[in-house]
């Protein structure tokens, strides 16, 4: 490609605009028109700001809800189980009550 074809072509659309802007009559604004301009924009900041507070607290309030809704579920059927008493929190312990020693075996030193 040919790099100068390309900065004229971007030349003349810098030009054509530039004789556009004067034949409108719209010249860029002064100073103050531009803080005019984002002053007007700071309350529309701030009611952004305030409806995504809103929204995230109901979205938040629902996440709560629903693992709240989930937590007593779980703790019902847990609840349920130990009443009926297939699940039991504790091993119970089992006591033996004649145990045989059949075989010991001891170390003996290797000292001969």
């Amino acid at each position: 490609m040919n790099d100068n074809y390309r900065k004229i072509f971007i030349h003349r659309i810098i030009d054509d605009k530039q004789s556009e802007s004067s034949k409108n009559g719209s010249t860029p604004g002064s100073p103050w028109q531009r803080w005019l301009f984002f002053l007007a924009l700071i309350p529309l900041f701030i009611g952004a700001m305030l409806l995504g507070m809103v929204f995230f607290s109901i979205f938040f309030a629902l996440i709560v809800i629903v693992a709240s809704a989930i937590g007593v579920r779980f703790w019902w059927l847990r609840r349920k189980l130990q009443k009926s008493g297939k699940f039991e929190e504790k091993e119970k312990s089992i006591e033996i009550e004649d145990a045989e020693i059949i075989e010991t075996k001891t170390k003996q030193s290797e000292h001969k």
